[in-house]
């Protein structure tokens, strides 16, 4: 799957750009933008501020905070200029994603406090497509983006949203812009980058809408595999993601992981649970690895360390997983993470962990 993060920034600042040009020698000040208390002329610096904000913490790394710094226009800065300080904050955003190590990840709050270029570039196309759209709405010009681009915001960072059929009404709908047939009116939102959850010598990168997707038909999922990946069950186990999310039931923390290794980068195998935890707080796991990886340990660490993420909730109390009675190395894994045999049904072997 091809990294067109950048591609998608450069591309919505200059639909942004093109679509507040017209109105340049307007007052900026005077006017609000539409749903906002900001005037036209604050939502459009803004734009640039979290342009320039997401291209330093990615570049620069952060992992505590935002870089400390502001944006801040010169004075007597006219329209014409201000649009211009959009491009050159989108383009410093687009240069920094296309830029950007595969596994590098940097400081956002909200939810899991980190995002990955995808995430970053994913962030700033929204705010430029959603705060364009609050300008020139109170502006009364002409507005709508190429359908890709608020397609590649949902499927990135707005996993729990259920796609409809046009994708720039879905967003506008799922931000509190808007309505759509048979969905209730969006009061509160908030989008999601993708829950990373770390292990010793791995990281379990959460699989967003996107990468379900291409896996599911036989691409890389964004991710550099060792040679044999991924194996056949991750295909499978992305493939129900995808179904889950094309029905609106996907939930990003009871997802499917990508397993990478840290020496390299290279994923290595998939690990995820099969849906949400039932009433009494039970969740079934699965996993696979790329062969190569095998006999190394990688499984049972990546094991424990999502055991332990998911019994940190209120809301799991106890995890299992059925395995193949000739999958001795499989048996093997749970046990060594702590499951006990719990029963015997027409799947399998039933294992069983609880908090």
């Amino acid at each position: 799957m091809r990294n067109m993060g950048g591609e998608y920034v450069t591309d919505a600042v200059a639909g942004c750009v093109a679509a507040l040009r017209p109105a340049v020698e307007r007052d900026w000040t005077e006017v609000n933008a539409a749903g906002l208390e900001w005037s036209v002329h604050a939502t459009a610096v803004h734009i640039a501020d979290d342009l320039v904000a997401y291209a330093a913490n990615l570049a620069g790394r952060a992992q505590d905070d935002y870089v400390p710094f502001e944006l801040r226009l010169d004075d007597g800065t006219d329209n014409s200029g201000l649009l211009h300080v959009i491009e050159a904050t989108g383009a410093l955003l687009a240069a920094a994603v296309r830029t950007a190590p595969r596994e590098a990840r940097a400081f956002h709050p909200y939810p899991f406090r980190s995002a990955n270029r995808e995430g970053f570039a994913a962030m700033g196309v929204a705010e430029v497509l959603l705060h364009t759209y609050d300008i020139t709405a109170g502006l009364g010009l002409p507005y709508e983006p190429p359908s890709v681009l608020p397609e590649f915001v949902l499927t990135r960072i707005f996993p729990e949203v259920q796609p409809g059929p046009d994708h720039w009404r879905t967003l506008l709908w799922a931000t509190g812009r808007g309505e759509l047939p048979g969905r209730a009116p969006v009061t509160e939102w908030r989008w999601k980058n993708n829950l990373v959850v770390e292990a010793e010598r791995l990281t379990l990168q959460g699989l967003t809408p996107a990468a379900a997707r291409d896996l599911a038909v036989g691409g890389d999922g964004g991710f550099a595999w060792i040679e044999g990946g991924p194996f056949e069950g991750t295909r499978d186990a992305a493939g129900f993601m995808a179904k889950a999310y094309e029905g609106g039931v996907h939930r990003p923390e009871f997802g499917v992981f990508t397993l990478v290794r840290r020496e390299d980068g290279q994923a290595i195998g998939g690990m995820g649970f099969h849906g949400v935890p039932d009433e009494e707080g039970r969740v079934e796991i699965g996993y696979d690895l790329v062969e190569g990886a095998r006999g190394q340990g990688y499984a049972t660490e990546a094991l424990r360390a999502l055991a332990d993420w998911a019994f940190a909730r209120d809301d799991v109390s106890s995890l299992f997983a059925t395995i193949d009675p000739d999958n001795l190395p499989s048996q093997a894994v749970v046990t060594r993470a702590g499951f006990r045999r719990a029963g015997v049904d027409e799947e399998g072997y039933a294992y069983e962990l609880r908090r």
